[in-house]
This record gives structure tokens, C-alpha cells and sequence, in this order.
């Protein structure tokens, strides 16, 4: 039988035959098809010349990791649902809304709370249209006797003096409307939900009053001095100063889901309330996630730890902790996707707001001090705009700059979670202030993604408020 087959020849004249390639790369030839089919099963040719492992690094194609990180997922879920039979099995079902402690006293004081905290806002109007009615009695002036407003000494001390008391005026109402409700909250508010919801709104109304009066205060400068004035972004010429000091301006401002103050927003040309519904929807059901969570898995958790740290049982301290910091991670990312995702978007779908970039990829910062400026960006904008380019501007390094930032960062999470916890521990602050050299070790690295340590640390306030009143919930733990 003839088992001739087609053949070309190489440079020497050897016969060789002729190869083609399958669809995964490999080289394949008649003869090997043939052989494979033919009587001679058994002499396929396997190794043909050079090949790599894919997970080498002389492979000259990347890998896909996909199948990796599906199994991943399958094993997380697996685990969790593995520690969701355990803590069924160990002490049921937990979840009671009639055994929560809402003292009558927390819902009247959080609603006035709610209810006041706006009214230093329309404080900080008030002390605007006086500043606006300064300046605009004084550039009258000058264009009537064809002058600069700043000629005289009368009119410089007058200045001088005015914009002085409006400094004042916008840092008491400020300061007063977050001290009011942090007293009120650390000595009348028992609940700590009520409390955090109360201490949050007064901070973010506390930012707004600050961005307020600082960007009016530019546009005033820039109003009064047009030849030493840097120019204005061209957004701003839609509304110039003064014609932003009204009602309606602030309240846009009051709602809008930023921190930063603008006389003009980009705006959307209308509201899509499918839109808002499902981002709705997923806020609401996230909610309802972060509360089964925290009192089915949670609060046990942070109520068998008690007995633990108090008697210093460190590789028991250890293995709670190690629970606590899972269970609390799964909290943080589900409400930060309920808060900077869907409240977020919701929100400004409604008010017509057009920059939705409230967070970018933090997940794959490369580094400690990317991680932050990318996570919160309502924040981030405040921050820059208003304490670190100003400290810049005068004098201060970058570095130092940015220390500052954290500190006083680290000194509003102090307050977020040690007033509603009465319990002011430090760790928070701490925890912002380690920040800074972790950005330096981190940032020549630009390996290290950032960290996920303030879910857990904002539940040692917890701990320390359940060693401290008891449990808010009146189930008891078997």
C-alpha cells in the first residue's frame, strides 16, 4: 500500500511536509491528519519545536485570567453562604424591628435636627446680600466719581472693616451649626443611627456654608478689582456675581449632591425618572441589605467580642477581628454603592445636576494616595479647592499641604463616628493621619491598592458604645 504523501523541501533538499496551522497556533499538517485517520494512529506528531508555558514570562501572550476570577467568586460565595448557615444555625434569626431601642426623645431631636441644621445656610445668605450690598455700594461710588473703589483711605478702612465682620459672621454660624448638633447629639441622642444621620447632615451643611463663603468671597475681590483679578472660568459668566446671591441659587446649591460651590452647574435638559426609580430601588434594597447584615451578622459579633477584649484573649481577639473586618467590608462597599451609585445619581438626575463623576476607579488605585483622591470625589473637590490650593497659595508646601488635609479630614471622621457612639476614641483621626506616610511608602510602589480599614475601625466605635450602653437591639445573644 502506497503511504506516499505531498511533500516540499527545505534549503538542503530534505523532504519536509507541508504545514499549516490550527486554530489554537499550533502547527499541523496533512501528514498529521492523514496518520491521525490513517492506520497509524499512534504517530501524530505532538512536539513540533518551541513552545512556552502561558504562565511564563518568556510567553509571548498574556493569559486571561477570567476562569481564575470566576472561581474566586464561586469560592466567596460558597464561604459566605457557608458562615450564613453557621450563624442561622448558631443563633437564628435576629432580625426584629420592634426590638430596636428608638427612644421617642432621638426621633423628636433628630427631626428638629433635620429640620434646623438648613436654616444656618440661609444664616450664611443673609451675610451675603449684606457683603453683596457693601460692594455694590461702593463700586456705585467709584464709577460715579470715575475711580477705583480702593482710592482712598476712608474707602479701604471701610472695606477693611466689613469684610472683616463677614468673616466672622460666616465662621460663627458655621462653627454653630456643627457644634449645636454635635452637642446634641453626644448628650440627648441615644440611638446611634439617628445620631450619625443627624451628625452627617450638619457636616455636609457645614461644608456647604464654608464653600459658600469662600468662592463668594473671590467673586466679590474679583468683582471689585477687574485689573488684579485672575479670570473667571467662562461657566460663571451665565450667572456673575452679584446676580447668584438669591434664594433660589442657594437652594440649588442646599440640594445639589456637591460640596463645592458654584454660581452655575452643567445641567442636564431634563429628568429621567426611570432613571431615578431604579437608582431608587437599588438604595432601598442596598439599605435594607446593610441592616440585615448588621444585625444578623454584625451586632453578635461586636456583642461576643465584649467578653473577649475584656479579658484580653488575644488569639480570640485576633479571630473576631478577622470576622468583623469581612462582614464589615461587605457593609462598606454595599453602602458605598448604595450612597456615591444610586443616591448619588438619583439625586442629581433630579436636580438636573450633569457631573455624576462622584467616584472613579478607586479599586484599581495604584497607590494609597490615588486610592483617596479617587474613592470620594464630592470630598476630594472640597478638599483641594478650598484647603489645599489656599494653603498652597500661601506659602505652604505640597507635602505639608496635603498633611494638613488629612489631619483635618481625620478630625471630621472623629466626629462622624465618635459623637453618635459618645464615645470619642481617636482611632478615626488616627486612622486618617496614618494615612500620610503610607502615601509616601505607597506612592514609589504604585503597587499596593488602597486600604480597606474604615468600615472596620468605625465599628470599634460600635463595640465601644454596645460595652458602654448595651446593645440597640433588646434581643439577647445565645
Amino acid at each position: 500500500m502506497d503511504y506516499t504523501h505531498e511533500t516540499t523541501k527545505n534549503t538542503n533538499g530534505t523532504a519536509i511536509p507541508d504545514m499549516t496551522t490550527t486554530s489554537n497556533g499550533s502547527p499541523t499538517s496533512p501528514t498529521t491528519e492523514k496518520v491521525a485517520r490513517g492506520r497509524y494512529r499512534h504517530l501524530a506528531l505532538v512536539h513540533r519545536g518551541h513552545r512556552t508555558s502561558c504562565l511564563s514570562h518568556d510567553s509571548e501572550n498574556s493569559p486571561s485570567f477570567l476562569g481564575f476570577r470566576n472561581l474566586m467568586v464561586i469560592v466567596l460565595i460558597v464561604m459566605n453562604l457557608r458562615l450564613v448557615i453557621e450563624n442561622f444555625m448558631k443563633y437564628g434569626v435576629l432580625i426584629c424591628i420592634r426590638c430596636h431601642d428608638y427612644r421617642k426623645q432621638d426621633l423628636i431631636l433628630g427631626a428638629i435636627l433635620y429640620v434646623m441644621t438648613p436654616c444656618y445656610l440661609y444664616v450664611a445668605y443673609i451675610i451675603e446680600r449684606a457683603a453683596k450690598d457693601q460692594a455694590m455700594e461702593a463700586l456705585g461710588k467709584a464709577k460715579k466719581n470715575n475711580e477705583n473703589p480702593q482710592n482712598g483711605a476712608q474707602v479701604v478702612k471701610s472695606f477693611q472693616s466689613t469684610w472683616r465682620n463677614i468673616a466672622w459672621a460666616h465662621g460663627i454660624n458655621a462653627t454653630l451649626s456643627l457644634l449645636v448638633t454635635s452637642i446634641v447629639v453626644y448628650n440627648y441622642i441615644h440611638h446611634p443611627l439617628i445620631g450619625t444621620v443627624s451628625e452627617v447632615h450638619a457636616i455636609i451643611v457645614w461644608l456647604k456654608i464654608c464653600s459658600y463663603a469662600f468662592t463668594n468671597r473671590d467673586l466679590r475681590h474679583a468683582l471689585l478689582n477687574p485689573n488684579h483679578a485672575e479670570p473667571l472660568p467662562d461657566l460663571y459668566s451665565i450667572c456673575p456675581y452679584p446676580r447668584n446671591i438669591t434664594l433660589r441659587n442657594l437652594n440649588y446649591f442646599w440640594w445639589a449632591p456637591t460640596l463645592v460651590y458654584q454660581p452655575v452647574y452643567p445641567r442636564t435638559s431634563r429628568i429621567r425618572w426611570l432613571f431615578v426609580a431604579k437608582r431608587i430601588a437599588e438604595c432601598i434594597s442596598l439599605s435594607i441589605f446593610i441592616w440585615l447584615a448588621s444585625a444578623q451578622y454584625a451586632a453578635p459579633l461586636l456583642h461576643n467580642s465584649i467578653f473577649k477584649m475584656a479579658s484580653f484573649d488575644v488569639p480570640s481577639i485576633l479571630e473576631r477581628l478577622m470576622k468583623l473586618s469581612t462582614i464589615s467590608l461587605i457593609i462598606w462597599l454595599a453602602g458605598f454603592f448604595a450612597v456615591f451609585h444610586s443616591s448619588l445619581n438619583a439625586l442629581a438626575e433630579v436636580m438636573m445636576f450633569d457631573d455624576r463623576e462622584f467616584y472613579t476607579e478607586w479599586w484599581n488605585s495604584p497607590s494609597v494616595g490615588v486610592y483617596w483622591r479617587e474613592w470620594n470625589k464630592p470630598v476630594y473637590h472640597f478638599m483641594r479647592r478650598h484647603v489645599h490650593n489656599p494653603l498652597m497659595a500661601r506659602g505652604w508646601s505640597f507635602n505639608a499641604a496635603s498633611a494638613w488635609v488629612f489631619i483635618f479630614s481625620g478630625l471630621l471622621h472623629e466626629l462622624l463616628v465618635g459623637v453618635p457612639t459618645h464615645n470619642i476614641l481617636g482611632v478615626a483621626f488616627i486612622g486618617m493621619v496614618v494615612q500620610i506616610p503610607m502615601i509616601y511608602v505607597t506612592m514609589p510602589l504604585e503597587k499596593m491598592k488602597g486600604p480597606n480599614g474604615q468600615p472596620l475601625a468605625a465599628l470599634l466605635y460600635f463595640f465601644a458604645w454596645q460595652a458602654k450602653y448595651g446593645s440597640a437591639s433588646k434581643n439577647s445573644f445565645r
